[in-house]
């Protein structure tokens, strides 16, 4: 488990080196892991994680069934009917799967889910889960899915030696993000082939905000968002030169149109 008084210290140096912004901003966990191949499905790290405070976000759901679940599947936010499936374009599958945080689907409708939006939700982890109850028959409890569905989480390394994952928002207590931070954080270890020894740094941040590593003093916190900074203007200040030794040359006039004002002129 992560030290209390450590984790309390960064959230408010994540506070403090973060601007306000006109929006309620989430409060991302970052954790970089090590020693593992993500790539290998028995290595990798991918868990549903119900936590123990809500996220004080709303969890956008999205409901593929038949006609005869329809008017029941209204308690989610959005119900494509089996009907409607080959309706749909690309782009609006795409705008769809970004929309939704979970897809629900009637297990009689599983085979035309994967033909028509697997392309999509399963590079993205979306595809309905049975393992969080996600695969629905006409008699499931749909108010209590959508309940349960508002507190979990899904973590995995997706292919990298990273894993970061929405915990909860600014506007949420210390403690509360706390209690988060701390069983997402137990259960990533404990599916870990040598638990926390393969877990190389923890670190939050807002949305908008710096990166604080959980341990890390305000002095280093500090440094390490003025190098940061200090990179992005190295980076801009040498794509605007490059730019403008393009805009110059494109000016430069060729020797060929010199040639042809010359010729004009002698005319």
């Amino acid at each position: 488990m992560l030290e209390k008084k450590q984790v309390l210290e960064s959230l408010k140096l994540v506070r403090e080196f973060s601007k306000k912004r006109n929006f309620n901003q989430t409060v991302d966990l970052v954790i970089n892991v090590t020693g593992i191949n993500p790539k290998k499905q028995e290595e990798a790290v991918d868990l549903f994680i119900t936590l123990p405070k809500s996220r004080n976000k709303q969890v956008k759901l999205c409901a593929f069934v038949e006609k005869n679940l329809e008017e029941k599947a209204k308690v989610f936010d959005k119900v494509i009917v089996k009907e409607e499936f080959a309706n749909l374009s690309a782009k609006e599958i795409k705008v769809i799967a970004k929309e939704h945080n979970f897809f629900i689907a009637q297990v009689s409708v599983m085979p035309q889910i994967a033909s028509t939006f697997g392309k999509v939700l399963g590079p993205l982890g979306k595809m309905p889960s049975p393992k969080i109850g996600c695969v629905i028959n006409p008699d499931s409890d749909l108010e209590a899915l959508k309940k349960r569905l508002q507190n979990i989480v899904r973590v995995r390394t997706r292919n990298e030696l990273i894993i970061k994952v929405g915990i909860g928002t600014e506007e949420m207590k210390d403690e509360e993000l706390l209690e988060n931070i701390n069983l997402i954080y137990n259960n990533i270890t404990g599916s870990l082939p040598q638990e926390a020894s393969n877990i190389k740094n923890v670190n939050l941040k807002l949305t908008m905000g710096s990166l604080v590593r959980i341990g890390a003093k305000k002095e280093e916190v500090q440094k390490s968002i003025e190098e940061r900074k200090k990179s992005k203007t190295k980076k801009k200040d040498k794509k605007e030169t490059k730019k403008s030794k393009e805009t110059k040359e494109e000016k430069k006039p060729t020797k060929k149109k010199e040639t042809k004002k010359k010729e004009a002129k002698k005319k």
